[in-house]
């Protein structure tokens, strides 16, 4: 007995050995974890390479990076919050960045961003999407509700990449998915572009009518040009079957 044990501490020996020779053994106390130091060297080589980013500074203490400095505009600070969470240690990030977007008036930006939202997506949903916006000091809130993620996204993107945005505050609601609000969607869309009285809107590629679903409830949001049209595509929707309810929130344009 007393040999069996000692050869099985011999083997146990050997196989320590040769697992440690491939890089196999045990961890050590650090898990393999970056050090501050480490993680702060990758972070400096990842800004120096973007010329956006040359301006930003980081310091991390246990695993979180705090950034600072400026970057140019809020597409860069995007970018320097993304590269700093996928380096390997890091557990969180501070921002202390400061975005030297363009002096935009918020008035004039509201009004860029509206025009720029309105025609994205067309012929990919747009007609179901309805978002709003906010400008306060470059900063934009962006709300409303669209049909996929895929919308949210491009909206968002349109919103980083303009001029003069400082940050940005997703609100959006991405509605549910559902094969019966799809139906719901096409027979809307159908029923009210489709009506003769509300054929000049279908002509116009910002799709004016947006209609909007959501478990089985349309809202119809956007401008039209007379009361009569109004009450014409809110009818238009209460035709679709199955639908249990329809909020008729469009505008009518002041002469």
């Amino acid at each position: 007995m007393r040999f069996q044990r000692i050869r099985s501490m011999g083997l146990t020996a050997v196989l320590v050995a040769a697992l440690s020779a491939t890089g196999l053994a045990a961890p050590q106390a650090n898990n393999g974890t970056a050090s501050d130091q480490q993680i702060e060297a990758a972070l400096r080589q990842e800004f120096a390479a973007k010329s956006a980013l040359r301006e930003v500074t980081v310091a991390v203490r246990g695993g979180v990076a705090t950034l600072a400095g400026s970057v140019p505009d809020y597409r860069a600070w995007l970018e320097a919050n993304h590269k700093a969470r996928q380096v390997r240690g890091v557990i969180g990030v501070v921002d202390q960045l400061h975005v030297n977007a363009t002096s935009v008036p918020d008035a004039q930006l509201q009004r860029l961003l509206a025009q720029r939202l309105e025609y994205d997506r067309i012929g990919m949903g747009q007609i179901f999407n309805n978002l709003t916006l906010e400008v306060h000091n470059g900063m934009v809130v962006v709300g409303g509700q669209v049909a996929s993620y895929a919308d949210r996204d491009s909206a968002l993107d349109i919103i980083a990449d303009t001029p003069g945005v400082r940050g940005v505050q997703d609100r959006i609601t991405v509605a549910p998915t559902s094969i019966n609000d799809d139906r719901i969607r096409f027979l809307a869309a159908r029923a009210i572009y489709g009506n003769p009285t509300l054929l000049k809107y279908r002509i116009d590629p910002a799709h004016p009518i947006r209609i909007v679903v959501a478990n089985g409830r349309i809202r119809l949001e956007g401008v039209v040009n007379s009361q009569l049209d109004k009450t014409v595509a809110g009818n238009a929707a209460r035709s679709v079957p199955g639908v249990f309810s329809v909020q008729n929130n469009l505008v009518v344009a002041k002469n």
